[in-house]
């Protein structure tokens, strides 16, 4: 990725800019014969993949929660949707899992057990539903010590790819949000449902500690949900260049 789309992005992420900002000022490079051009569609082989996004949790399903009682499953949706945002005006097709505080299993499922059980179900189903496409899940972390912070990439050996993009992703965030992330990918097993059954490339993305209070605080707020946003378009971005 060229070095003035990098600056762009780490002064967006410096000086909290809006949307429109980053849609105006990042997404856009020259070429040497001065034609603009998407910066998500350069470097690409010959089809360009989908990208299947999930936010964690939803309806019901809370997630982990803050000291203070903030479910991640809003926190997750508000970096989804914007991350769909940038995906879709750099010119990728998205598909997302849900774009609402819902659960997304089968009409008529009864019970709490039944009823996850089929949402899981139906996001794997839309995860595998193109032949082509990345998946990243996107979820909050948290642990009994409200010491630990930062975001941290999980994924399964399921597919020969998931660690690449997991590295990408990681190394996004300790370069512009998380300077102070030593955090290393880890590897998941069938225990992460999505991950280890996904056919396609995958991580979930635990995108900060819900039981860090400094952490949960940043995270509840529109500023740096844009800015998580924005690390995982990068590290996404990186991670097809190199594809």
């Amino acid at each position: 990725m060229d070095k003035l789309y990098r600056k762009i992005i780490t002064g967006v992420l410096m000086c909290g800019g809006t949307l429109l900002t980053i849609i105006a000022a990042a997404h856009f490079s020259t070429s040497g014969n001065n034609e603009v051009r998407p910066v998500a569609l350069t470097g690409f082989n010959d089809s360009t993949p989908t990208i299947v996004l999930d936010a964690g949790h939803g309806g019901i399903d809370g997630g982990c929660t803050s000291a203070d009682g903030i479910p991640e499953k809003g926190i997750n949706l508000s970096i989804l949707l914007r991350l769909r945002d940038l995906l879709r005006i750099s010119g990728y097709e998205v598909v997302v899992t849900r774009d609402s505080d819902r659960s997304i299993h089968d009409d008529g499922v009864e019970g709490i057990a039944a009823q996850k059980s089929s949402d899981m179900d139906n996001r794997l189903a839309l995860f595998n539903s193109e032949q082509n496409a990345v998946c990243i899940s996107i979820h909050q972390n948290q642990f009994t010590d409200p010491i630990y912070s930062g975001a941290q990439m999980f994924y399964s050996a399921s597919n020969k790819r998931n660690e690449a993009l997991a590295q990408s992703l990681q190394s996004s965030f300790a370069e512009l949000l998380q300077p102070d992330n030593t955090r290393e990918i880890k590897q998941c097993g069938k225990e992460l449902f999505l991950c280890y059954y996904s056919e396609n490339p995958t991580v979930m993305a635990e995108c900060g500690f819900l039981s860090n209070p400094e952490e949960a605080a940043l995270l509840n707020t529109e500023e740096y949900q844009q800015k998580v946003a924005m690390v995982l378009f990068k590290g996404l971005s990186d991670f097809l260049e190199e594809s």
